[in-house]
C-alpha cells in the first residue's frame, strides 16, 4: 500500500507541475477505428503506436535495425515484435472495442504517457497507461488498474506477437525464483528476413507486494504466445499490476536474446515506482526546452505535440538520425533523407543541441560510405545518399531518380555540421568531426561543378528541392547550398588555425544563382512558372541567407508562394510563414503558419500526415518545418558565428506573449514582445 501511495503521489505531483491543463494533454473520445491514426510513444529507440483497441499497440518500430526486404529491393527498417499487447477477459468474455464503453484515450505530453480508460458494462472500470521509458532505451512499461463495480472474475493476459517479416521465431517461457521475488519471463526470438539480424523481446509482470497470482503460459500459435492469470474481485475492490518489456536486435548488441531478458528482469526488479520516477525526471529535463504561447491554446497544444514527437524520436548520446516519419511506422522505409538536417535538426539544435549532435554523429559514422558513393559517381570528397539506412550507402529504390540526382543532401549535411558548431563553439568536436566532414563536402562540390568560365561554374543534371522537375541545370537551392558549405568549410579551417583550400572560395564565387529579367530568382535554367511541390528558391532567404536583400526576398516570395501546390508537403508553407514573420508581417505569417499544418491534422489526436489525404503520419519533417516557423520566424531566433540570438519580431495579434525556454547551450529564456 505504501508503494501504491508513493507512485500515486508522484504522478499527481507531476500533473500539478504540468498545471493539469489542456495544453499538455490531448484527449480522444468518440473513437472511430475506421478513422483512427495512432499517436506514438517513443524514446528514440523503440516506437509504440497506439491502437483504437483497448490496451493494444498498433505499429512497433525499432530504430537502427534494417534488412533487405519488401518495397524497393533495398534495406527497410524492421518491424519489431508486438511485445506490449494486453487483453482482458471479464466473466469469460474477451473485451474488445465493441465491449469497451466510454472509451477515452489521453496523451499526456508532459509525462509522455498514453492513458486509456473504459467501462465494461456496469461491471468494472479499467485504466491502462503505457510509456516508452526514456531512461531505458529498449524498455516499455504498462500499468493496468481495474476497479470492480460488481462481483466479477477477470483474466488479464500479456502477449508477444511476431510480425510476418520475422522468421525462425522461437517462443520461450521461464520463471526465475529468488528468495525475495519470483520473476516470470516470456521471450520471443526471431531472425530478420535475410537472417542479417536477430531480434528479441522479453516481457514480465510486476505485481503488488505479496499479491502475485498463479500464472499460466500458453502458446497461441507459432507466432504468438501469452501469459495470463485469473482473479475474482468483489464489488468495490481493485486490482493493479504492470507489464514491463524490452526489445532490441543484433544491430544494437551482439546478443539481443540474453540482453532483452536481462533488461526486463532489471526493470521488473526496479519496480514500477522507480521506473516511473526516472522516466518523469528524464522528460522533465526534455521539457526544459519549451515554447509558451500566451493567448492561443490550440496552437500551444499543436506546437507541444510537434515538440513531443521530435523529442520522442531523437535520442542524445547515440548515432541515430530521424526518418521523415520518425518512429511512428514504416513510412519511407525508415530511411534518413535531407529531412533530418534541414527540417528536423534546427528546432532540436535550438532547444537541445545534444540531440542534434546524435543526428550528426549518424552522418559522420557513415562518411566512408559517402566517400565511396562519390568515387562511384566520378567525384571527389563525400557524396551522401539521398536515402540512407544502417550502412550509409544509397538505398533509394532504383526507379526513383532522386537517388543519384538529388545531390543537395550533401550540402545539407555540411550545413548542419557548421550550424552545430556555431551554436556550441565546441572546438574539439569541430576538429574531430565538423571540419573533417566539411572538408569532404567541399571537395565534393569543387569536383562536381562544371567550370565553363567566370560566374559559370555550373551544377547541371540534378533534382532540386522541388522534386517535380527532374534532371535540371543550375537549380537555385542546390547551387545556393553548394556556395554556402564551400564558404563554411573555409571558415572551419580558419577557425582551427588551418589554411583552407583556396579552390573552395574560388568555386563558391563562380557558382551562378539564376534570375529572370525582373530580378526574381529563377528556380533552374528551364523553369517557366509551373506549380512546384515545395519551396526551393525561398530556401535561399531562409535558412541559407544567400538572398538577403529585403526587396529580393519579397519579390521571390511573391512569385513562388502562389505556385506552391496544395497537394505538396507542409514545409513550403512553413518557409513562407518564416519569411513573412522575419519581414515583420505577422498576420500574413500567421496565416501561412496555420496553413502549414492545420489541414494535415488527423483524428483523433491531431497527428500530422505528409500531405492532405496521404494517411501516413506522423510526418516529423512537417513538424520540424512548422516549429522552425515558430522559433526562427515568430520567435526571431537566428544563428551566426557568435551563437544563437533573438531579433525582436512582431507577434500575431492573438498572441499576447511568446516565451522560448532552454535556448542554446546557455539554456536561455527569450521572450517576445
Amino acid at each position: 500500500m505504501k508503494k501504491y501511495l508513493c507512485i500515486t503521489l508522484l504522478l499527481a505531483c507531476a500533473a500539478l507541475r504540468a498545471g493539469a491543463q489542456d495544453d499538455w494533454r490531448i484527449v480522444a473520445t468518440g473513437i472511430d477505428p475506421a478513422r483512427y491514426q495512432g499517436v506514438t510513444l517513443a524514446n528514440g529507440m523503440i516506437g509504440l503506436v497506439s491502437s483504437p483497441e483497448p490496451m493494444k499497440i498498433g505499429e512497433v518500430v525499432l530504430n537502427g535495425a534494417f534488412d533487405n526486404y519488401g518495397r524497393g529491393r533495398v534495406d527497410n527498417i524492421l518491424k519489431g515484435f508486438s511485445f506490449m499487447n494486453l487483453s482482458l477477459d471479464v466473466d469469460g468474455q474477451r473485451v474488445d472495442a465493441a465491449h469497451a464503453a466510454n472509451l477515452r484515450q489521453t496523451l499526456d505530453m508532459r509525462r509522455a504517457l498514453l492513458i486509456t480508460e473504459f467501462d465494461v458494462g456496469d461491471k468494472l472500470h479499467v485504466r491502462h497507461s503505457i510509456a516508452a521509458l526514456r531512461q531505458l532505451p529498449y524498455t516499455a512499461l504498462a500499468t493496468v488498474e481495474i476497479t470492480a463495480r460488481r462481483d466479477i472474475a477477470v483474466t488479464p493476459s500479456a502477449a508477444i506477437v511476431s510480425p510476418d517479416i520475422l522468421r525462425e521465431v522461437r517462443n520461450l517461457y521461464a520463471q526465475i525464483d529468488r528468495p525475495h521475488a519470483r520473476i516470470p519471463l516470456m521471450t520471443s526470438v526471431g531472425k530478420s528476413p535475410t537472417g542479417r539480424h536477430s531480434v528479441a523481446a522479453a516481457v514480465s509482470f510486476i505485481f503488488e507486494p505479496g499479491a502475485q497470482p498463479e500464472l499460466v503460459h500458453e502458446d497461441v500459435d507459432y507466432n504468438s504466445h501469452l501469459t495470463k492469470f485469473s482473479q475474482k474481485l468483489k464489488a468495490g475492490a481493485s486490482l493493479r499490476f504492470s507489464v514491463v518489456g524490452s526489445m532490441l536486435s543484433s544491430a544494437h548488441l551482439a546478443d539481443p536474446h540474453n540482453e532483452a531478458e536481462r533488461l526486463t528482469i532489471y526493470a521488473a526488479l526496479e519496480g514500477r515506482e522507480r521506473l516511473m520516477a526516472a522516466h518523469l525526471k528524464a522528460w522533465e529535463a526534455l521539457w526544459s526546452g519549451d515554447v509558451i504561447i500566451d493567448g492561443d491554446p490550440q496552437t500551444q497544444r499543436d506546437m507541444r505535440l510537434a515538440l513531443y514527437h521530435l523529442y520522442s524520436f531523437a535520442r542524445e548520446g547515440t548515432a541515430f538520425s530521424l526518418s521523415p516519419m520518425g518512429l511512428s511506422g514504416l513510412g519511407y522505409n525508415g530511411h534518413v533523407f535531407w529531412d533530418a538536417e534541414l527540417w528536423m535538426l534546427p528546432p532540436l539544435l535550438a532547444l537541445h543541441p545534444e540531440m542534434a549532435k546524435s543526428m550528426l554523429e549518424y552522418r559522420f559514422q557513415r562518411l566512408g560510405a559517402a566517400r565511396e558513393n562519390a568515387r562511384n559517381h566520378g567525384y571527389k570528397g563525400a557524396m551522401f545518399p539521398w536515402e540512407s539506412a544502417s550502412e550509409g550507402h544509397e538505398v533509394t529504390p532504383v526507379w526513383a531518380l532522386t537517388g543519384p540526382f538529388q545531390q543537395h543532401v550533401t550540402g545539407c549535411v555540411g550545413w548542419a555540421f557548421w550550424k552545430y558548431y556555431q551554436v556550441t563553439h565546441d572546438q574539439q568536436w569541430l576538429r574531430e568531426r565538423g571540419y573533417p566532414m566539411l572538408k569532404e563536402v567541399a571537395d565534393f562540390w569543387v569536383s562536381r561543378v562544371e567550370r565553363k568560365g567566370p560566374g559559370r561554374y555550373e551544377i547541371n543534371n540534378v533534382i532540386g528541392a522541388n522534386e517535380w522537375q527532374e534532371n535540371i541545370d543550375n537549380n537555385a537551392f542546390t547551387n545556393g547550398m553548394a556556395i554556402t558549405v564551400l564558404r563554411y568549410a573555409s571558415q572551419a579551417a580558419r577557425e582551427l588555425g588551418m589554411t583552407p583550400d583556396p579552390d573552395w572560395e574560388h568555386v563558391a564565387a563562380n557558382i551562378p544563382i539564376l534570375q529572370f529579367a525582373d530580378g526574381t530568382t529563377r528556380e533552374n535554367a528551364s523553369y517557366d512558372g509551373v506549380p512546384i511541390k515545395q519551396a526551393d528558391v525561398n530556401l535561399l532567404a531562409y535558412p541559407l541567407d544567400i538572398v538577403s536583400d529585403p526587396a529580393r526576398v519579397a519579390r521571390d516570395l511573391a512569385y513562388y508562394a502562389p505556385r506552391l501546390a496544395p497537394e505538396g508537403p507542409a514545409m513550403g508553407q512553413s518557409i513562407v510563414a518564416t519569411l513573412h514573420a522575419r519581414a515583420g508581417q505577422a498576420e500574413q505569417a500567421y496565416a501561412s503558419f496555420q496553413h502549414s499544418y492545420q489541414g494535415l491534422r488527423v483524428a483523433p489526436f491531431g497527428v500530422l500526415e505528409e500531405a492532405p489525404g496521404s494517411r501516413n503520419p506522423y510526418f516529423a519533417t512537417g513538424a520540424g518545418g512548422t516549429l522552425q516557423a515558430l522559433l526562427f520566424g515568430f520567435g526571431g531566433l537566428y544563428i551566426d558565428d557568435s551563437g544563437i540570438h533573438q531579433r525582436k519580431t512582431p507577434l500575431p495579434k492573438r498572441w499576447r506573449k511568446l516565451e522560448i525556454r532552454g535556448v542554446g547551450i546557455r539554456r536561455a529564456t527569450l521572450t517576445l514582445p
